[in-house]
């Protein structure tokens, strides 16, 4: 707002709250004033309309674009292209320290280019919490926690020392140091303030203006915020980094889906159950690339942390975000959890001015379609064993596992194979549960399923039931204060005596972090060849993801993770069949220790208080000991270490001029890799654990680094070098070229000799050769990964050529100058027939591409035929092609600030 709107609508106005003043952008004004029925839009479409009220200034937003947003009423849809500029940006630490990388080599070539490398900073405020670093290499006992926190500490030295040097470095940038929680509770409980404000200087007076808060993060589970009625979704650090640096966000106006949400969820029903069956309904009903909207009077009996819960689960169901109004729920949230009374105030009078509160009254939004779901219809469930969306009934999970080891896990007629377990007087077969995590994100902002979960295990113990000894349990809180009111209410001595000690303060299962199974047990498995299972409180569950030796993972609430530690098995129905057996001999069914409703809320009240988050957060950016005695470089520029194996200058700007090169056809390229549905940034992205004989793992010996000091390739993003040989290396991610195999390999052509796919397209460099890479459906699905996209770069792929992507990877592909290719609907690599042994020729890059332009495939067969394949350039907006032809988003950025 540096420079004002042009207000074209007249609805600048001043709200009074309190004793203080506030300007605003009056929706209802600016109805009056020519923008007819944006009364009736959807909430979250109205933040995007005073977004582009507040910033119109002919440009990148006009009076054409506004009227466009409003004129959605009508068709309930648009091909509109916006500009759009979030209040601020939210980092985790994964995705932060290239994205401040990029920045630290932003301000070197600056000062190659003859600028000033301190016009290199954030222009809106960044939060970067450090929550993606601790591993589960300790569980079970007291001192699991100190355990992992050390080994964090002496593990990320270098990286740590690199963030604390662009905290002191940057304007606009602060830390959240480790052990605090996740990015997206912290979000919740503490950094979101549901209206922002903003203090500037105009014609010499100080004027603040009130706005809603909204926010881009590089972790797609954002979206948790919108529970709190604050618009946020998860990004590629690549936009992250350009929204930093002042770049509006491009995106197309979206359609926006309804769900209505009626009665309410009945006695043992948890968040959980319903956010998976509301995962399974939207993916159904396709929503990627679209918002999604709550409303009806059932969220009258959905509290914050469940809403909060559901809107989590955004990436899960594919849509943008998953967004909920603000009403008298969320002025009760931000009063808990200890946020200002003045700001509270603020809330609640801006959004009752702007047509923003919702209570019983308020009429239905317009929507381009409705879902409606009765809350009392939802039953307890489990997702799994491979996707979020994959929801079983509980009392369906064993025939569910019994039916996918016969068909996916290809091993019919084993169910009942067992292997003994070395020295440990136990044996363990197909479904066996070897991890039981409560981990964060998902579940642990919601008081309702920790606490259940924490009485669950008391009744547990009553009975004289114990978790199974090839259990690895874990509890990872998203929250310190969740600590505190699991051990103020003494459920955490009941959750410690079944092995669910605390193990740290991050995000841990669910991205991989779970650890290492226990050396015999992990043998047992790979001896045997077993479907081992881990049930986990998460958000995701794709293949490979959690753990090498786990194939079979499923998402669960908090109770049932302790649940199924004590079963030990999905072979057991805890629907009808007993859990164990009790003290007394008798068996014991989970219905005779799940808790009540009544009980579940009577601890919440009584040990959950205001005071609590007050105190937790009141030191927020300063950190332990540890991160206390850190000391990080000074300096304007990074000082980097050649000897580094975690923070590496990448090679994005070396050779940069002034004004871009051309871009040119793509010309006799290989193919890298034939993939099929589905491919996730998990899959394509490096992650978990670094393989000794990897590329990676060799490049880290070549350096001297030992194979127990690896840590994994998360914390590894700052060094291109690792992330490069770690990208298309999955254990499990299968290139069709070598017919199906598992694992990160190629055929380099002509001689289709096998090899690790970094090696070959590292050969195929030296040869001067371009790459692409052929893909099906929902190309990129996952987490809003930045290095899928840059390593895909690295390794010389000009274009991707798939069914459809998600649309994060797309345009994270596009940020990185690399060209998304779709078939026209009915096409596909397999109906083309392709083998990877074909020669591709693009033609039509060069000179006047326009988004989402035709262009023409010639490939060249062995057998010396060739089909001219018509493809959709998936460049959607001006903008994009802007930053294509640069190279990318960050040279494009460069420029104009060096210009």
């Amino acid at each position: 707002m540096s420079t004002p709107s042009l207000d074209s609508f007249k609805s600048r106005k001043v709200l009074s709250v309190g004793k203080k003043d506030y300007v605003y952008f009056s929706l209802k004004d600016a109805e009056k004033n020519g923008l007819a029925g944006l009364s009736t839009l959807p909430f979250s479409l109205k933040v995007l309309i005073e977004n582009l009220l507040r910033f119109e200034d002919g440009r990148t937003v006009t009076a054409d674009d506004i009227r466009a947003v409003a004129a959605w009423a009508v068709d309930r849809r648009s091909d509109r292209e916006i500009a759009y500029r979030p209040a601020r940006v939210l980092m985790q630490d994964f995705t932060g320290v290239p994205a401040v990388v990029d920045l630290a080599a932003m301000r070197d070539a600056m000062k190659n280019l003859g600028g000033n490398p301190e016009k290199i900073n954030p222009l809106v405020p960044v939060d970067l919490v450090i929550d993606h670093s601790v591993v589960v290499d300790f569980f079970g006992d007291k001192s699991a926690l100190k355990h992992n926190v050390e080994r964090e500490y002496e593990q990320n030295q270098e990286r740590y020392r690199f963030l604390k040097w662009g905290q002191s470095a940057f304007d606009n940038f602060r830390v959240v140091p480790p052990g605090t929680g996740i990015c997206h509770q912290v979000n919740l409980e503490y950094l979101a303030q549901t209206v922002w404000t903003k203090t500037e200087k105009e014609d010499g007076e100080k004027v603040t203006y009130a706005f809603p808060d909204t926010l881009v993060g590089t972790d797609s589970h954002t979206t948790m915020v919108n529970g709190l009625g604050v618009l946020g979704w998860g990004v590629g650090g690549i936009e992250a980094e350009a929204a930093m640096l002042g770049q509006p966000i491009s995106m197309l106006v979206p359609e926006v889906i309804g769900f209505r949400l009626t009665g309410e969820l009945r006695e043992g029903i948890t968040a959980t159950d319903l956010v998976l069956t509301v995962t399974q309904m939207l993916r159904k009903r396709g929503v990627v690339g679209k918002f999604v909207e709550f409303f009806g009077e059932g969220l009258d009996h959905l509290s914050l942390a469940d809403r909060a819960t559901i809107a989590n689960m955004a990436p899960e169901y594919g849509a943008t975000c998953g967004f909920f109004p603000i009403d008298k729920e969320t002025l009760a949230y931000l009063d808990e959890t200890g946020r200002d009374g003045d700001r509270i105030d603020l809330v609640k009078e801006y959004a009752k001015a702007q047509g923003m509160y919702r209570n019983k009254s308020t009429p239905d939004p317009v929507f381009t379609d409705t879902l409606e779901l009765d809350l009392a219809s939802v039953e307890p469930s489990l997702a799994g064993p491979k996707r979020p969306q994959d929801r079983v009934l509980l009392s369906a999970a064993k025939a569910g596992f019994l039916a996918a080891l016969e068909g996916e896990f290809k091993k019919p007629g084993e169910a009942a194979k067992r292997q003994p377990v070395a020295d440990k007087g136990f044996d363990v077969g197909h479904g066996d549960v070897v991890i039981a995590a409560i981990t964060s994100c998902t579940n642990t902002s919601n008081p309702s399923v920790l606490i259940g979960a924490g009485l669950l295990a008391r009744n547990a113990l009553k009975k004289g039931l114990k978790s199974k000894p090839w259990v690895k349990t874990s509890l990872a809180p998203g929250s310190q204060v969740v600590a505190e009111y699991l051990d103020k209410s003494g459920l955490q001595k009941d959750l410690d005596k079944l092995g669910f000690n605390l193990v740290g303060f991050g995000c841990t299962t669910c991205i991989g972090n779970s650890g290492p199974l226990a050396a015999e047990i992990s043998e047992a498995i790979n001896t045997a060849d077993l479907v081992a299972a881990a049930v986990l409180s998460g958000n995701r569950n794709f293949e490979g993801r959690v753990n090498p030796d786990v194939k079979a993972n499923y998402l669960a609430s908090p109770p049932l993770v302790v649940a199924y530690a004590i079963a030990g098995s999905l072979q057991i129905d805890l629907a009808t069949e007993p859990l164990g057996t009790g003290e007394d001999g008798k068996p014991v069914f989970l219905k005779d220790i799940w808790p009540s409703n009544a009980e579940i809320a009577e601890f919440i009240r009584d040990n959950i208080t205001r005071k609590m988050f007050k105190e937790k957060y009141a030191d927020v950016f300063k950190g332990d000991e540890n991160w206390q005695k850190i000391e990080a470089p000074a300096g304007q520029t990074y000082a980097w270490q050649d000897s580094s194996t975690y923070v590496q200058n990448p090679p994005y700007f070396v050779g940069m001029s002034a004004t871009p090169k051309p871009v040119t056809d793509i010309l006799s390229a290989r193919v890298l890799g034939l993939f099929l549905d589905s491919i996730t940034t998990d899959h394509i992205s490096p992650a978990g654990s670094i393989k000794a004989t990897s590329p990676a793992g060799e490049y880290l010996i070549s350096h001297q680094v030992r194979p127990q000091d690896f840590n994994q390739y998360g914390t590894r993003r700052g060094n291109h070098e690792v992330m490069m040989r770690g990208t298309f290396a999955n254990i499990r991610i299968k290139n069709q070229m070598l017919g199906g195999k598992e694992g990160g390999f190629t055929l380099h052509q002509p001689d289709a000799t096998e090899m690790p796919i970094y090696d070959a397209a590292m050969k195929y460099k030296a040869e001067g050769v371009p790459l692409v890479i052929f893909a099906g459906r929902e190309y990129g699905t996952g987490s809003s990964r930045d290095w899928a996209a840059k390593g895909t770069n690295l390794l010389g792929v000009r274009a991707v050529i798939a069914q459809s992507f998600e649309r994060i990877h797309r345009s994270n592909l596009v940020g990185m100058g690399i060209l998304p290719l779709v078939f026209e609907e009915g096409t596909s690599w397999q109906t083309l027939g392709l083998k990877g042994d074909e020669i591709v020729t693009i033609q039509g890059i060069e000179g006047d591409l326009k988004p989402r332009q035709i262009l023409n495939a010639e490939i060249a067969f062995a057998d010396g035929t060739t089909k001219v394949v018509p493809l959709i350039c998936r460049i959607d907006t001006l903008d994009e092609l802007d930053y294509f032809r640069n190279g990318g988003i960050l040279q494009y950025v460069l420029r104009q600030l060096a210009a």
